[in-house]
């Protein structure tokens, strides 16, 4: 058997790959993280398969899940939200299943901050404008940050700037980002990034934590913050140039 690692993308159930799709469809168990998953994935799994919502689960019940599917020979498809490479707590299970020597393999999905982008209809390395995206998140209710990933050292690049789990902590974040990319910076918020219910807000580092209270977010939600963002004015890739293209 194999424990299927699986990205199922931001939201929307299109929203993940062939590969992904046809092994839910082959594997007689399937965990999924709550309400971060789409429904419709659900219904592809196999008749009486074993469905396990693990939003309220322990690491430990996690695993044991796992180990009894290994046992009985049943291959399981393990779904994270968007791709299972960020913030996805995977690094620990895969840590697990080695130490018991239950084989494992990962299967990318798109990830929130891709969903984000799309729905902003931007670029996010942009000619000129920054070729740099730091994804990154904020410690207030999670793992401690290592020494050095706090936002007002990451800011100090004036690179893109993507956040999740922090929306939240709006004001904090704005006030740590302010010092580095002034008040008139472009940031936006994506809430909900590819489904039914995204909501898209675009503004400045100044308005944004009023335009998130308006709106009542509170989670489920990608924060950028970059000139990207709203660039205009910037030369042409280097990829389509008549200069490149003579060689």
């Amino acid at each position: 058997m194999t424990v299927h690692f699986i990205g199922a993308g931001p939201g929307a159930a299109d929203l993940v790959t062939i590969r992904a799709l046809r092994i839910i469809e082959r594997s007689p168990v399937c965990l999924y993280a709550g309400a971060l998953v789409p429904v419709e994935l659900l219904d592809a799994c196999p008749p009486g398969a074993r469905k396990v919502d693990t939003a309220d689960l322990t690491l430990d019940q996690i695993i044991a899940e796992l180990v009894a599917a290994h046992e009985a020979g049943l291959d399981v498809a393990r779904l994270h939200s968007g791709d299972p490479s960020i913030f996805s707590a995977m690094a620990e299970q895969m840590r697990r299943l080695e130490a018991s020597g239950i084989p494992y393999e990962v299967v990318p999905g798109v990830p929130a901050f891709a969903a984000a982008a799309a729905a902003l209809k931007r670029e996010l390395t942009v000619p000129g404008v920054g070729q740099t995206v730091i994804l990154t998140r904020t410690s207030a209710r999670a793992t401690p940050m290592p020494e050095g990933e706090d936002l007002a050292t990451l800011g100090r690049s004036g690179a893109t700037i993507v956040l999740h789990l922090a929306v939240q902590r709006i004001n904090a974040v704005v006030e740590e980002l302010l010092p580095h990319y002034g008040d008139d910076c472009p940031a936006a918020v994506v809430a909900h990034a590819s489904r039914a219910e995204e909501t898209v807000l675009r503004g400045t580092l100044a308005t944004l934590p009023a335009q998130v209270g308006a709106a009542g977010i509170k989670r489920t939600a990608v924060i950028i913050v970059g000139r990207v963002l709203t660039a205009h004015d910037f030369p042409d890739s280097h990829l389509y140039s008549n200069e490149r293209c003579r060689t």
